[in-house]
This record gives structure tokens, C-alpha cells and sequence, in this order.
């Protein structure tokens, strides 16, 4: 079992090493998986990370030896009747028998950003929600248990939103670790104003030592670095380390941040965490990367070894669903703040409705987290509907573009700064299955291909030449996938689907 504070501690510093060998690092989690926590059940490693406003809410890994992962649930299908949105950095962790994650979200009421907890017998499924635990001034996020004494604390980040220096808090957790109890107590503020967010703790030979992520965690700008701090007692005071950052950017990774420690099957500390790649950027989000920690230093402070070269691959394997069995994959997520979408899946179809809400000019979204930012989507459709159907690449709901065929026609349409637009149309003489296509290169440039019955594929050629760059959100990629746009009640039907 992970707990928060671990008996043996270690740290990541990134060595100098050269260009090609680091250019072979991978995620071991590919795609949008932010604010990673991992926690082993004795036989199993399994991984929570952030959702921001995809549901279902904070997806699910396991792992048997921390490279090779497969999604095995989410901790909410739905989502707590207290929150908003903003499903940030959920936290493991384990007592009294039981397995907890501590989380980030918006409270509706509010709109403040709170630590709710949520408790399961089990670390991939089964989480029953216990409401908001923690709320402080303007915000509380980024929740991290730390044992000291026989006693538990939840340390926080507090202030990110005030005109005041953030800092790290803490207060102590009741015996459940469903309440806080006392007096919230400073643990490390930001005196340089560079930003200080993403703790976890570790403890070794008689310190506490406080990773913690500095500079901004996300978009364009990002400059994300992990640093540590140490003190002989919880509550400080907590030197930091003259040679921070102790994880930072490499040829192929940037923004390295806010993770949590584990200790594999033969006693070697690892740490997962986030980043972005230098190439796709914002297009695949922060993807989650390994790394060693080790403690070569006479003074006692660790570092960082190069981040593990995941034999999983640099990038996710092709996806092909032709929708077999009762149930969709676990990949599929929806933006819930704007649609309530209903899914059926039987019999080789996907059917795809629901409704939306006011305002929402793109329609209801069925997606997956691409690894790459340049791929090929293809769907086939059952039948015509009097709704649009077909493709479509996300960003929210004022910022999408696709295809899709409506009656006997097929269109390539834009959704930008919430205004909609058709870029442009065809008609269609045939009463079959229909086939799209919509293909992005490495620029960021969108294609749009149509087919149907033994004819060759049709590029549906708009003037001006179409680009993705406006879809990338702030903390989370845009995503490819399935799409419906019409009157409630309307449905969409597909056979297949396929990203590569």
C-alpha cells in the first residue's frame, strides 16, 4: 500500500544525457492523463489522474510492473450532485482498510474550487462519494495526505487566486479521514511569486522532503519544474534545495510536474508524473511519465534519474471499435457541462442522442484522448437521419469543427467563439451506409473525405484551408470522435470506428 508519506524517500533530477537517448523517452500513459497519483495494492499498481470536464470523471489504470497500463474504470460515472466541473488532481490513498481519493472540483453553488472525497473497497471501481471535506477562502486544490506522529494531515495548495503569495497549508484529518479537524498551519510559501502547487511528501533519515511543482502547469506558455524542500519537522521550516529544479524539460518533454511517489516489486522508488511532448504540445495534453528516484548525494538530498523509455511504445496502438457486446469502451468520454448525451451500444451499432444545453452550437460529442496530434478518424454510418452525424474534432462547445452527413448531404462545418458555420457541402445520390473521413497532419491541418458503396473516396474541398490551432483549451487537449447535431430525440447510428 501507498501511503502519503513514505519510509524511504527519493527525488528526480533530470541527468545530462544525450539528445538521442532522451528523445527515446514514451509516456507510459499516453495522452491527456494530468495530475497522476499511483497506489499499489499489493499484486496490481493502479493510477488516477485528471478529468477537468470530460466525464465519466478521473480515469482509471492498472499496471503490473508501472509501464505497461490498460484503463480499467473511472472513480464517478456520474458526477457528485455538490460540483460544477473542474475535476482536478484526485489523490490516493489507503487506511482503515479501505482505499480513498481526496480531489479537486468546482462547487456549484459557488463556483469555488474544493477537496471532496470519495471511498471505495476497491482502487478501480466501487467510490462512493462523501461530499466537499475541505474549502479555504477563494480556492483549495491539490490535495496530499501526509502521516506525522500517528496523526494524518491533508496538505493543500490555498491563495492561487488572491493578490497574496500562494502557499502550501495543511490541517489535520479526522480518525475516518472523512473531516478536518484544528487549525489550518503554513508548511511553504511562494516568496518569488513563481507559482508552488503539486506536493508530495516523502520521509527518509530523519527529514520530510516536499516536492513540489513550481511556474505555470499549463497552455503554450507553460514552464512547469519539480523542486524539493526538506525539514526535520512536518510543519517546518522547510529549507529548499540550492540546486532546484530537480525535474524539469528535456529534448522531447516540457513542463514536468505535480506527481506522486511509489515503490516497485524490487524496492526502487518511482515517481509518475506529467508532461507535455515538444511536438504535439497542447494537442495530446499532459501525458503521464515515469521516472527513478535516487539518493547519490552525501548531503542527503535526491535526484532524479532520466525518465524511464516505456517499452509500451511512444504512442497508443491504432483504435478499431465496431461496437461489439453491450457496453461502449472505456475510452469514450463526453463534455457533460454542455450535453447529457444517452449511449446504446448493441448489436455491431453505436446509437448516440440526448440533449444540450442552451447555447451549445456544436451538438453532442462522443470522444477519445488521441496520443498523436496528427491522425486519420473514419467512422461508417448505418442510415440517414433528418439530425447531422458524423466526425468531429473537440475542443468545447464553442470550438469544434467536423463532418457529418444530414439527409442527403454531407458538410464540413466550424464552430468557432461559439458561432456556427458550414464550410462547405455536397449531395449525396446514395441510399446506403455512408462512410467520412477526417484526416490532420502535423500542422494541424483538417481534410475531409467522404465515401459511399464501391465508390472511391471524395475529398470535400473547402476553400480555405482549415486548421485545428483554435481547439486547444487552457488544461486539456482537443479530442477526436463521434458526433450528433440536431432536435432532441434524434439519434445517430454508427457500425464503426477507427483512430490511427
Amino acid at each position: 500500500m501507498k501511503n502519503s508519506l513514505l519510509p524511504f524517500f527519493f527525488l528526480l533530477l533530470i541527468t545530462c544525457l544525450p539528445a538521442k537517448a532522451q528523445q527515446t523517452i514514451s509516456a507510459v500513459i499516453p495522452g491527456d492523463f494530468a495530475d497522476p497519483s499511483v497506489i499499489s495494492d499489493g499484486k496490481f499498481y493502479y493510477a488516477v489522474g485528471t478529468s477537468s470536464e470530460w466525464a465519466p470523471h478521473f480515469p482509471i489504470y492498472r499496471s503490473g510492473n508501472l509501464e505497461q497500463w490498460e484503463q480499467v474504470g473511472y472513480v464517478f460515472d456520474k458526477a457528485p450532485d455538490w460540483t460544477i466541473g473542474s475535476f482536478w488532481a484526485p489523490e490516493y490513498y489507503f487506511m482503515n482498510g479501505r482505499y480513498y481519493i481526496y480531489y479537486t472540483a468546482r462547487r456549484k453553488k459557488d463556483h469555488v474550487s474544493c477537496i471532496g472525497v470519495a471511498v471505495s473497497d476497491y482502487p478501480d471501481r466501487g467510490f462512493i462519494d462523501k461530499g466537499v471535506l475541505l474549502d479555504f477562502g477563494k480556492e483549495a486544490i491539490d490535495a496530499f495526505i501526509v502521516e506525522d506522529k500517528g496523526h494524518r494531515y491533508i496538505s493543500f495548495k490555498a491563495y492561487g487566486l488572491d493578490k497574496r503569495p500562494i502557499e502550501l497549508l495543511a490541517k489535520k484529518l479526522s480518525a475516518d479521514g472523512l473531516k478536518t479537524e484544528g487549525e489550518v498551519f503554513s508548511l511553504l510559501k511562494d516568496e518569488t511569486g513563481i507559482g508552488l502547487e503539486g506536493q508530495s511528501f516523502i520521509q527518509k533519515d530523519g527529514y520530510y522532503y516536499l516536492f513540489y511543482s513550481a511556474g505555470s502547469c499549463c497552455g503554450i506558455h507553460c514552464d512547469y519544474n519539480v523542486r524539493v524542500a526538506r525539514a526535520k519537522n512536518f510543519r517546518g521550516p522547510y529549507e529548499r534545495y540550492d540546486k532546484n529544479p530537480v525535474l524539469q524539460e528535456n529534448p522531447t518533454w516540457k513542463c514536468s510536474g505535480h506527481g506522486t511517489f511509489i515503490f516497485d516489486k524490487k524496492g526502487a522508488y518511482y515517481y509518475l508524473y506529467h508532461a507535455y511532448h515538444k511536438e504535439s504540445s497542447l494537442y495530446t495534453g499532459r501525458q503521464a511519465l515515469l521516472a527513478k528516484l535516487s539518493w547519490p548525494e552525501p548531503t542527503g538530498w535526491p535526484r532524479f534519474e532520466q525518465p524511464v523509455t516505456s517499452s509500451a511504445g511512444a504512442t497508443r496502438a491504432p483504435l478499431q471499435d465496431f461496437f461489439k457486446g453491450d457496453k461502449p469502451g472505456l475510452y469514450w468520454q463526453w463534455d457533460w457541462r454542455h450535453s447529457n448525451p444517452y449511449i446504446q451500444q448493441t448489436k455491431g451499432e453505436l446509437r448516440l442522442g440526448g440533449t444540450v444545453i442552451p447555447g451549445n452550437q456544436t451538438g453532442i460529442v462522443l470522444t477519445v484522448r488521441p496520443a498523436t496530434a496528427d491522425f486519420s478518424l473514419y467512422t461508417k454510418l448505418a442510415a440517414k437521419t433528418t439530425a447531422l452525424q458524423g466526425l468531429v474534432y473537440y475542443g468545447d462547445a464553442g470550438a469544434a469543427l467536423g463532418i457529418g452527413i444530414i439527409g442527403n448531404q454531407v458538410q464540413v462545418w466550424k464552430v468557432a467563439e461559439n458561432k456556427r458555420s458550414v464550410l462547405q457541402t455536397a449531395q449525396l445520390q446514395y441510399e446506403g451506409i455512408c462512410e467520412l473521413k477526417l484526416v490532420v497532419d502535423t500542422n494541424h491541418t483538417c481534410r475531409f473525405y467522404y465515401k459511399t458503396g464501391v465508390d472511391s473516396w471524395q475529398e470535400l474541398v473547402v476553400q480555405q484551408a482549415v486548421s485545428a490551432d483554435f481547439l486547444p483549451q487552457w488544461d486539456r487537449s482537443p479530442r477526436p470522435g463521434l458526433h450528433i447535431w440536431g432536435a432532441s430525440g434524434a439519434w445517430a447510428v454508427f457500425k464503426e470506428f477507427r483512430l490511427e
